[in-house]
């Protein structure tokens, strides 16, 4: 087997080659649903996929390390200008791992962000938006904490939204640490995570603490539940499909846990009213671009300030194929760009 830079080398060059060849080596044709036409890359990285077994019919381990492959042959490279250091941050029941990444321009005035990456809840790491985590740190000019919460089904739900509100507390707590001003701080994350940072902010509200100076919510899964349009019309997508989503909860819930309990589902919540202003990102071709869009005009129906983006033609998970999907890697950069527009209020 070819080593993992050779491998990623491969990939690269492949989609490096022009549209109409990389359709006609997915199978031909454009790939148009719902109103959208999928990006020619992703179209090919979806073709390959299909010659692979499903994530669902693998073990949690063999997941894991899948997941990892993948991520390594198409993520980006860092961003200069930007180090990192592994630490440990108090979890809900004992220390757990982090990232924290300090830009060499940084805004002495920008809160910290602490990150929450995806999975479904039960693959990914810290090392799943390494690269996103590097972007958003020298663009927002901002530091990030990068939390390794626990996983499913070794921890099921709510370990690790116990965790992330976990490190959030004391990241807003220890900001000057990280060169932020001390306790302020922003909550962010992709799917899964974007459902941990969601669910943050709602905890928060409820202990009658501060909101944080902003929530990111990329691709978010807001509603377990969700019967939309979109679970049906991009139900077998790429990189998420429905059965794969149906494998994340069979192993993140236990059998009381209600899927439309708001710490499960925060698009449920009776009132968004008084939460931290939002940007919010949506991939088209995506079973969870419904509901990211609907949290996004729930909050703002609640007077919350919102910045929405939805990038039609760009798949679930896109904050790791910025090294392979030019259209992710800017996507990402105008994500980071309205982090920093929030951090200066700017966002209506």
């Amino acid at each position: 087997m070819a080593s993992p830079a050779v491998q990623r080398f491969a990939v690269r060059a492949l989609l490096s080659l022009p549209a109409p060849v990389l359709r006609l080596m997915a199978g031909g044709g454009v790939v148009y649903r719902g109103g959208r036409t999928l990006d020619p890359r992703l179209q090919f990285l979806a073709a390959q996929a299909r010659k692979a077994p499903p994530m669902q019919s693998l073990s949690v381990e063999e997941a894991r390390r899948s997941e990892a492959n993948a991520i390594a042959q198409v993520s980006g490279d860092p961003e200069p200008g930007v180090r990192w250091e592994d630490l440990t941050v108090p979890g809900a029941v004992g220390d757990i791992p982090a990232r924290a990444y300090r830009p060499e321009v940084q805004d002495p005035s920008a809160p910290l962000m602490v990150w929450a990456h995806m999975g479904g809840g039960v693959i990914g790491s810290i090392g799943t938006t390494h690269a996103f985590c590097t972007l958003l740190a020298r663009i927002a000019r901002c530091a990030v904490l990068s939390v390794d919460y626990r996983l499913s089904p070794e921890h099921r739900f709510p370990a690790g939204l116990e965790d992330v509100l976990a490190a959030y507390r004391f990241g807003r707590d220890n900001a000057g640490r990280f060169g932020a001003p001390e306790g302020h701080a922003a909550i962010g994350g992709d799917s899964m995570g974007g459902n941990f940072a969601a669910i943050v902010c709602q905890e928060l509200r409820k202990a009658g603490e501060p909101q944080p100076a902003l929530q990111l919510l990329v691709y978010p899964c807001t509603d377990v539940a969700s019967q939309s349009a979109s679970m049906q019309t991009y139900g077998d997508a790429f990189p998420l499909s429905r059965p794969m989503m149906d494998w994340f909860m069979g192993h993140y819930l236990g059998p009381g846990d209600d899927p439309a309990d708001p710490r499960l589902s925060p698009l449920r919540a009776r009132s968004l009213k008084g939460l931290a202003p939002a940007v919010v990102a949506t991939a088209g071709f995506d079973p969870l671009v419904d509901q990211g869009e609907a949290y996004a005009k729930k909050l703002r129906d609640a007077g919350v300030p919102v910045a929405y983006r939805c990038y039609d033609g760009l798949a679930h998970a896109f904050t790791a194929f910025t090294g392979a999907v030019p259209a992710a890697d800017v996507a990402c950069r105008e994500i980071a760009g309205l982090v920093r527009e929030g951090f200066e209020g700017r966002i209506a």
